[in-house]
């Protein structure tokens, strides 16, 4: 995933994109960038590595040599952005959040057209020049934009920074989201309606799928409507945004309280009290709780003076470290306790299943799991969740393999009536060394969220998404 912050303002505006993109750090690890326009300096970018630091410590003494009322920053979990470009359209900078599913055979069709590239990203060439170069094939901007949703499979929301303004474009199934900011005299464009509140701005648009506005410090101009068709992705309610974003003028935190809801109404376990694992379980432990009428405690604690950050690094031993390294049990409230644990999604399990150990070792009683959402059985196709991983390293492969020994129809396994997915799930218990493991039924998780089935992407559950 990855996160972008715009604006556009009749005064100076580092301070407001600084503060801004910084509210997106729970979205990447890898790069940050920023990019300001001024008529006497043109363009101005900054990129950094964060892998090991933070957006602010790395961007806060470049502050004083930005200038403009116009600029952009990213939060990048690939790609390093923004990037800027000189075309026939003018000079631009244009950062995405995205993922090119197609990207070698994109690669191959401009170098085919003897284009070139100038920059690299582990190796590849870089998406978001991938997405500037589809742009530039056509004469304006709406035209190229056009283009990338045409022939970019996989998802691409963008942010354009014009010497007129700024370009946002929602990806044409709405599979990331962008929601614009007012205050007096600017404009934002965000990712998070988290990044807002603070900074003085009211939500004043969400782009729908498809479509693409150009924001100016006077208002912001609809070029191109929304399309009718829109796969949302369900986990920016389940675990990628923050508590207190909007997403379709949906709240996160309140949506995974009525997930924790919907838990706790099909449960009948008997425990001492509930806890959600830091941080994305403990919006869907509130409303298990408080629908079962138990207390809430924490058996662990997040140990934020050096690892506040919810995205864990995408190398796996340095991701299993900082896992450890982050949540701290309390013998004092986990000791001769049973308790049911909430958490957001079980990915690989490696995380769940050091927690367990841990809690075994501290005196816990009883220890049962209850996730958010059903099983991950397909890979992401859309996103960049789990992209590193491979499908076959996710718990319910896994559980399939043991079961089965080969790959079997998965249908039948993320049909959660059937005798297979119910193998399955005591399969990643035993796996994870709980007492039992409850997932949330899709369907409950849909009435959670509040949109209709077919505007939610729900893939990676029920294999049911399209390009």
């Amino acid at each position: 995933m990855s996160g972008f912050f715009g604006v556009v303002s009749k005064k100076r505006c580092v301070s407001d994109v600084f503060f801004g993109t910084d509210y997106n750090s729970h979205l990447g690890t890898k790069r940050a960038g920023m990019v300001f326009y001024s008529t006497r300096e043109g363009f101005r970018r900054s990129i950094h590595n964060i892998e090991s630091s933070y957006f602010r410590s790395k961007f806060e003494a470049e502050l004083p040599g930005f200038r403009g009322r116009m600029g952009l920053g990213v939060i990048s979990d690939t790609d390093p952005q923004p990037i800027l470009f000189n075309s026939h359209m003018g000079r631009f900078a244009i950062t995405t959040v995205s993922r090119l599913v197609n990207i070698d055979e994109l690669e191959k069709h401009f170098l085919g057209n003897k284009n070139h590239f100038t920059e690299n990203f582990e190796g590849n060439v870089n998406p978001t020049e991938v997405v500037a170069n589809l742009i530039c094939e056509e004469d304006d901007f709406v035209s190229g934009i056009k283009n990338v949703f045409q022939k970019v499979k996989g998802s691409c929301s963008m942010m354009i920074l014009t010497p007129n303004g700024i370009l946002a474009a929602r990806d044409k199934l709405g599979r990331t989201t962008i929601m614009l900011g007012k205050k007096d005299g600017a404009y934002a464009v965000a990712s998070e309606t988290s990044s807002f509140p603070n900074c003085g701005y009211e939500i004043e648009h969400y782009l729908g799928p498809g479509e693409i506005v150009k924001v100016t410090a006077d208002g912001y101009e609809i070029l191109k409507p929304q399309e009718e068709k829109m796969q949302v992705c369900s986990f920016l309610w389940v675990y990628y945004g923050y508590p207190t974003s909007y997403y379709e003028g949906i709240n996160v935190d309140e949506t995974r309280y009525r997930c924790g809801a919907c838990l706790a109404r099909r449960d009948n376990v008997d425990v001492d009290f509930v806890s959600g694992i830091p941080d994305s379980g403990v919006g869907h432990a509130y409303g298990y709780g408080n629908e079962k009428g138990i207390p809430y405690k924490r058996p662990y604690t997040k140990y934020t003076p050096t690892w506040p950050r919810s995205f864990m690094p995408q190398n796996q031993e340095t991701r299993d470290l900082v896992a450890k390294m982050k949540l701290i049990p309390n013998r004092a409230v986990i000791e001769g306790q049973k308790m049911v644990l909430l958490d957001d999604s079980i990915v690989r399990g490696t995380q769940l299943r050091d927690n367990t150990v841990d809690l075994r070792n501290a005196g816990a009683k009883e220890i049962h799991m209850r996730i958010a959402c059903p099983p991950l059985t397909y890979s992401c196709d859309f996103l960049n969740f789990s992209q590193s991983r491979s499908t076959l390293e996710l718990a319910s492969r896994k559980a399939i393999k043991q079961i089965e020994g080969d790959e079997k129809d998965l249908v039948e396994y993320a049909d959660q009536t059937s005798d297979k997915y119910r193998a399955m799930v005591e399969q990643i218990a035993k796996d994870l060394g709980i007492d039992s493991l409850m997932y949330q039924n899709l369907g409950d998780l849909v009435e959670a969220i509040g949109l209709p089935k077919e505007r939610l992407c729900t893939h990676c559950w029920d294999g049911s998404s399209y390009f």
